[in-house]
């Protein structure tokens, strides 16, 4: 007897070992990427359920015609269906696409999205860029294109896994937004590197190689500009700022927008890196439960029964989605910004409200991007579809620290307002919260 229990201890070990400990190891580091063939998450041969997937199947249902419009080709109907706002436009001239040949400072890429579906296009293409996201899988990456009949054509593609699943997107398929310099030839400036931006990165340092419109009288930035290497060494961060008005830069007639508005940028910024965070978490989580069902199984303990090293799992991945999704170490802005598209009007009037009208949508935009500092992607179907395990402990953590149960020094800086506030307006728009949520 005591022979085979050890036997079956020493063998769930190994198995345990084997399949866990790269994970463990490296989960939140920048080097790690997490095998998408692994069975629990088998990306490449899952059926997406994203909403280009459900588009797709309303189109060959006969639900939903896509329009070709003889200037914009699907853009303008695709926007429509997914219900994209054309506030959200902004323009990139780093050549940070497969089709980086057309893209220049005298032709940026658009670059549109919602909560859960990001668009690109270039100029001159009847291509269109799409991420979308599923919220089992993460980032599926698709492009829609005209086929021989002229109809439109969705393809899922594995080619943007390169760039898109990798240590920039928290090691799964996941969505970037990024700075680059370029210089006055169109090229980027390859010395410089890239910098993934985040909600945590100062103004200043922010939207190399993008355009920018907007006013932000005490920022300045990086935008609307090209450099020469000299340059970029110590930039003039005061010529791209509080610009209104692209037409100087570029013919912003092709465009469904002039605008590249800089409430949009701050607001994607902050959603790219929520996104891969969720799907990081839901990965880590579906593992580790695996290995845990298996060590359970070769021990004979109860199937539910969820060990020490599978806590210190949850935790150290909970740890870096609670402090993304509560805003911790988000730099300080040090006066107001102004959008000039309206997509802060756009934005705000979208998502639940608590009874005393109050949102996690609502901007502040004076010392910080949301006057709620919690995310409101905590409402997305991807937040929700966090594996349950791992869900039924983030939100319990979420409930300590919101209620000052948890008061450790990481979570120092989110004033009791804001845990008050936060806790209130969850109880009221968060389905599904459980009961000890609700007790006073």
């Amino acid at each position: 007897m005591m022979h085979r229990t050890t036997h079956r201890f020493l063998l769930a070990a190994a198995v345990w070992l084997s399949l866990v400990s790269p994970l463990f190891a490296q989960f939140g580091e920048s080097s790690y990427v997490v095998p998408l063939d692994d069975q629990t998450i088998n990306y490449d041969k899952a059926k997406p359920n994203d909403p280009i997937t459900r588009l797709q199947q309303w189109i060959k249902d006969g639900k939903v015609t896509l329009e070709n419009d003889k200037d914009h080709g699907f853009l303008p109907a695709l926007l429509r269906e997914l219900k994209v706002p054309v506030s959200s436009q902004m323009l990139v001239f780093s050549k940070t696409s497969f089709q980086l040949r057309r893209i220049s400072p005298s032709k940026p890429r658009a670059i549109y999205f919602n909560d859960d579906v990001y668009i690109g296009k270039v100029q001159d293409s009847d291509v269109i860029e799409i991420s979308a996201v599923d919220p089992n899988l993460g980032g599926v990456f698709y492009v829609l294109e005209p086929d021989a009949d002229g109809k439109p054509r969705f393809e899922r593609t594995a080619d943007c896994l390169q760039c898109h699943a990798s240590a920039r997107t928290a090691g799964v398929p996941g969505h970037i937004v990024r700075r680059e310099s370029a210089d006055g030839e169109e090229f980027q400036i390859l010395q410089n590197g890239t910098t993934i931006i985040e909600h945590h990165k100062q103004i200043k340092d922010r939207w190399g190689g993008w355009y920018v419109t907007g006013k932000s009288p005490h920022h300045g930035h990086l935008g609307n500009q090209t450099f020469s290497e000299r340059e970029t060494e110590r930039p003039d961060r005061t010529v791209g700022a509080n610009v209104t008005d692209l037409s100087k830069h570029f013919n912003t007639k092709p465009y469904l927008s002039p605008h590249s508005d800089i409430v949009a940028l701050m607001v994607i910024e902050h959603q790219a890196r929520m996104h891969n965070l969720i799907t990081a978490v839901n990965y880590e989580s579906k593992r580790a439960m695996a290995y845990q069902r298996v060590l359970n199984e070769a021990l004979e303990q109860p199937m539910d029964t969820i060990g020490d090293t599978t806590k210190r799992r949850f935790k150290s991945a909970s740890d870096a989605l609670l402090k993304y999704l509560l805003f911790v170490e988000e730099a300080e802005l040090k006066g107001p910004i102004e959008g000039t598209s309206g997509f802060a009007e756009d934005f705000q009037k979208q998502g639940p409200r608590d009874n005393k009208g109050r949102s996690l949508r609502e901007l502040d935009l004076k010392t910080r991007l949301f006057r709620y500092p919690c995310s409101y992607l905590i409402h997305s179907e991807a937040f929700d579809a966090i594996d349950r395990p791992m869900r039924d402990y983030i939100l319990q953590r979420l409930h300590d620290i919101l209620t000052g149960k948890e008061m450790n020094e990481e979570f120092a800086s989110l004033a009791a307002e804001d845990r008050a506030a936060i806790l209130d307006i969850l109880r009221e728009t968060k389905k599904d919260l459980p009961d000890y949520w609700h007790a006073k």
